[in-house]
């Protein structure tokens, strides 16, 4: 194994990235202050934030490597620009990765996001004012899935399914709806659904009128890549995901497929896999990011090592905990409970979701308000709350810990009233007393990067 001073001694890599941090903390204390403040945040932060994860060193140490100074347009071996051989090799390793760990055919590891994926596979398939049916944002559905407020919803006409009577995809009305308006695409996955989604019985749908199947696996991949979730790769035309939250890696997206790749479009010229290609670059994007290609490979990596099967099921643990804590208490979990990393919980009626963060960020939990099905309220004020397990399953708690964490959060909300300005009062001895058990909760699992 290779020290960290022997590389400090002869790697140029590590001096570069040693002496960015000295110069930084030199030149400018400021920015050099307020990232130092955000990271001891984190690590004295009970994160139960769904959309949040954690970034290990190795691949913060790969996106800010010099790397980021070559230009590479295109892709491997087919580039507008010279200088690009080291970047070749990156992105053809990432793609390979990311095959093996999804066991999918084709990979594009280029977009910058999973909500650029999404918006790239339609680019690749739809005329715009063409029918797309997607989850509805109050049922569980993201904002690229369809929703007006998203360029998916202004661009193409989106019939929306939901959830039944017991907080389920309703997949009876999902094919009634496809039926009604024989969509060109459905979209599946979710941003807080919290049971299995059934991918066969989706593209059992779609196959039935000829629309295209994408799954976005965001909050999902994690548990995909470890096999503690159905995989939608054969299942769906086209898979999308974020490479952070429960990845683990840097802030960019994936588009992949399985048994589809090789399929012709109904252009008749094209395989599906060259419209992916092509939508990506140069539809959609001109040079990627290569620095975050390479910290996406890195972070692949990671995932086909035997611990992160074990932090994979530490996530599903930690929210199985969660729910239950929570319904022993008396609150109101959607679905009955969780299959994945996301609890949704109704807040008492005398709050608002926003007034339930607010106040639990006042002691340093860290949650986001979410709209649950049939909410009367607006999304920026809502009448749930969203948990994900993802971050604290990475400090290495489990079920003991999640119960201490539903007691700090009923804590809280049990003595938070809203005031008559539209704020909130949580007595100081409460917040005192909450945000202590908080920080020592944090001191006795800290985070793999606090040291």
């Amino acid at each position: 194994m290779v020290s960290l001073e022997t590389l400090t001694d002869t790697n140029h890599l590590s001096r570069y990235l040693g002496q960015g941090i000295e110069t930084l903390a030199r030149e400018d204390p400021d920015v050099y202050r307020l990232l130092e403040r955000e990271h001891e945040r984190q690590c004295e932060s009970l994160s139960l934030v769904a959309s949040s994860g954690g970034t290990d060193a190795s691949v913060l140490a790969v996106a800010g490597a010099s790397v980021v100074n070559v230009t590479a347009e295109g892709y491997p071996g087919r580039r507008y620009h010279a200088g690009c051989r080291n970047v070749d090799e990156l992105e053809r390793l990432a793609v390979e990765r990311a095959k093996a760990v999804f066991g999918a055919r084709y990979v594009n590891v280029q977009p910058h996001c999973a909500s650029f994926a999404n918006h790239t596979v339609m680019q690749a398939l739809l005329d715009p004012g063409e029918t797309i049916l997607g989850m509805a944002l109050d049922q569980g559905g993201h904002l690229t899935h369809g929703a007006q407020a998203n360029l998916s919803g202004k661009l193409f006409k989106v019939h929306h399914y939901g959830l039944d009577d017991d907080g389920l995809i309703d997949y009876r009305q999902l094919s009634e709806l496809a039926q009604a308006h024989r969509p060109r695409l459905i979209v599946c996955g979710t941003t807080s659904y919290t049971r299995v989604i059934d991918f066969d019985r989706i593209r059992e749908i779609a196959d039935g009128v000829g629309a295209y199947v994408l799954a976005d696996v965001t909050h999902i991949a994690g548990l995909v890549a470890a096999g503690l979730h159905p995989s939608p790769i054969d299942a769906a035309h086209f898979t999308t995901t974020c490479t952070f939250k429960q990845l683990y890696g840097p802030r960019g997206g994936l588009i992949m497929m399985g048994r589809d790749a090789d399929a012709l479009g109904d252009d008749g010229n094209r395989t599906l896999s060259q419209r992916i290609q092509s939508a990506v670059f140069p539809l959609m994007q001109g040079s990627p990011e290569v620095h975050t290609i390479a910290a996406k490979a890195r972070a692949l990596a990671r995932l086909a090592e035997p611990s992160f099967r074990a932090l994979a099921g530490r996530i599903r643990t930690c929210a199985n905990a969660l729910a239950a804590a929570l319904t022993d208490r008396g609150y109101d979990v959607v679905g009955g409970g969780t299959d994945n990393h996301i609890v949704l919980f109704r807040v008492p009626e005398r709050l608002t979701g926003v007034l339930a963060e607010r106040a639990l960020e006042s002691c340093d939990i860290l949650v986001n308000k979410n709209k649950i099905p049939g909410d009367t309220r607006g999304a920026t004020v809502a009448s749930g709350v969203r948990l994900g397990s993802n971050t604290v399953a990475l400090r290495g708690m489990g079920p003991a810990e999640m119960v201490r964490c539903v007691e700090l959060i009923d804590t809280v909300l049990a003595n938070t009233l809203p005031s008559q300005d539209g704020g909130l009062h949580l007595p100081d001895l409460v917040r005192e007393h909450v945000t202590a058990q908080v920080r020592g909760l944090c001191r006795d699992f800290p985070l793999p990067y606090a040291a």
